[in-house]
């Protein structure tokens, strides 16, 4: 989890100046007892380099999962470090027998999200002070 975490911290609030208190959430705890997430970690010779999260819990009206927190060391950005977390996290929810996922997509990975087949819908929203868009992806 600490690795994840360290992954996290340069990405989102060293890089992107989000705030740890909106980054670092009830879900992100000890991996063996956490029951409210599914966490993911790439690493590359060693040294964690992508990582992410899948949300178990459904928000009021929606029948999809979620998966968030994807974040790729800037330095490997552009290898599939970020494709692979997300294959991870569908095939964990594929194991699990969930139908769909869904997720927030800052506003320049919309086309990163839309290569691995999820749609987006509504109006661009702010998360932390970032242009996010829903995006969801029907499991086959």
């Amino acid at each position: 989890m600490q690795e994840a975490l360290d992954v996290r911290r340069a990405v989102f609030i060293v890089e992107q100046r989000v705030p740890e208190e909106l980054e670092i959430d009830e879900h992100d705890v000890d991996p063996t007892t956490n029951t409210t997430a599914v966490h993911v970690l790439v690493r590359v010779d060693g040294r964690a380099v992508a990582t992410g999260r899948l949300l178990l819990d459904r928000h009021a009206g929606d029948p999809n999962v979620h998966i968030g927190r994807v974040a790729v060391r800037a330095e490997e950005r552009g290898k599939g470090r970020g494709r692979a977390v997300m294959k991870a996290l569908h095939a964990e929810a594929r194991a699990r027998g969930l139908d769909g996922i869904t997720l927030g997509a800052q506003f320049h990975a919309i086309g990163f999200y839309e290569g691995l087949g999820y749609v987006a819908r509504g109006d661009v929203f702010l998360d932390a002070g970032i242009e996010h868009r829903w995006m969801d992806l029907t499991l086959a």
